[in-house]
């Protein structure tokens, strides 16, 4: 049975007067949610084979062969409309460097050209973008690449990285919003190194030569991405998060924060404060890791809503870039996208909807059991009546109808795709 206005009007009416008896102001929230964006990544789309990428490589791996894979520009985009068609509030898109697609270009000669469709498309329909630089699936990425001894093969990749901050500032003068621009490396080994010490600091050297000019923050930002371990780096990992804490502070340069890069007992909302205590923002990198580094699909797990919850508690929702970054194969992956991204929206709406105040009060008083009781409380406070209306308020469908809306696509798009 289709659910109409008036049950969402009167479900949300309802869940609003019991907000308010919890001193819960639903309609601030919905003000707030709706200044918030996630950037939704562009890889999800075909597996991240990218435009210009080799066989995929640098400990990155899809597993699945569900048909409906974007194989140009053209099925990406479409698909990516679709999936901001199902997502309530504006958001971004977030592009590797692999997609360049407007000529041909090494990596180390990459200009905003190679990516005009995505800024025409971008303006077009009122979409920021962000970037990534591409270290992985190249000739030249077999082995380690800004931390490779080879003078020349470094080099190389420090033209990319100095490209890929060209390109960012292009895309964020254009669109009217500063890009952030993301750097991650695969580098690494598979067994116990013998010197730890020597890639290191030919990394920090290489990143010296990336980061050497200056750019307006307000079209550019940018972000280097730690990682605890990869598929053929489990034993050590050049770029390490004590590496880039230490050359993020010392830079000025803001972290990015993956959370499936982390060893499975850490989480992610554990380390915020801790960051912004001494930078002014952070790149959220949001994923699902299960047992490793795995990049399920976002879920509307405990990991989730406690991330959002910790930057609510912080009044930090200003200082955090808030992106998406996993991909599956094994299922439809417009409807992948559409879960993972509204996943994401839901924990933050539940943590703008929570007792903040209440609670950070009864931590301020000594009473942790009052504290404890109101966290309970908040558990089975009504969202989902809220979210729904957030949704029929914005034009997208509801829980019920995405999905048909994507199955629907898939007979008429994805499965005509060989």
């Amino acid at each position: 049975m289709k659910i109409g206005k008036d049950e969402v009007q009167n479900s949300f009416d309802a869940a609003k007067t019991i907000f308010a008896a919890n001193n819960i102001d639903v309609d601030a929230a919905l003000k707030k949610m709706a200044a918030r964006s996630i950037s939704l990544h562009c890889w999800q789309g075909d597996d991240v084979s990218g435009f210009s990428a080799g066989v995929l490589d640098g400990g990155i791996q899809t597993t699945g062969n569900y048909p409906g894979r974007a194989r140009n520009w053209d099925e990406l985009k479409a698909d990516i409309e679709k999936v901001l068609s199902f997502l309530p509030g504006k958001h971004r898109v977030n592009v590797h460097a692999i997609y360049a697609n407007a000529g041909k270009a090494d990596r180390d000669a990459l200009t905003a050209d190679h990516f005009r469709p995505w800024i025409d498309w971008a303006k077009q329909k009122g979409v920021k973008l962000d970037f990534n630089g591409s270290f992985f699936s190249h000739p030249k990425a077999g082995g380690r690449t800004l931390s490779s001894p080879d003078r020349s093969i470094r080099d190389f990749w420090v033209k990319h990285g100095i490209a890929c901050r060209d390109i960012g500032a292009a895309m964020g003068k254009e669109l009217g919003g500063a890009a952030v621009v993301n750097l991650w490396i695969p580098d690494g080994m598979k067994d116990t190194p013998a010197d730890r010490y020597a890639p290191r600091k030919i990394l920090r050297d290489a990143l010296d030569e990336v980061f050497a000019k200056k750019i307006d923050a307000q079209y550019m930002k940018d972000a280097v991405e730690c990682k605890l371990f990869g598929i053929g780096s489990e034993s050590y990992v050049v770029g390490s998060h004590e590496f880039y804490m230490a050359y993020g502070l010392s830079k000025g340069i803001m972290l990015c924060l993956d959370m499936g890069h982390f060893h499975p007992t850490e989480t992610v909302a554990d380390k915020i404060s801790s960051i912004l205590t001494f930078m002014p923002e952070v790149l959220l990198h949001v994923s699902r890791g299960i047992r490793w580094d795995s990049d399920h699909v976002v879920t509307l797990s405990d990991d989730v809503r406690a991330l959002c919850e910790e930057i609510e508690r912080g009044n930090a929702w200003g200082r955090v870039n808030f992106a998406l970054d996993y991909f599956d194969a094994s299922i439809n992956r417009v409807a992948a996208w559409t879960i993972g991204a509204r996943a994401a929206l839901k924990a933050m709406l539940i943590s703008m909807l929570e007792p903040t105040t209440a609670m950070q009060k009864a931590e301020v008083s000594g009473d942790y059991a009052e504290r404890l009781a109101i966290m309970e409380a908040a558990k089975t406070l009504p969202v989902g009546a809220v979210w729904d209306m957030y949704c029929l308020n914005a034009g997208v469908p509801l829980e019920h109808e995405w999905y048909a809306s994507v199955k629907e696509y898939e007979g008429a798009v994805l499965s005509k795709r060989k």
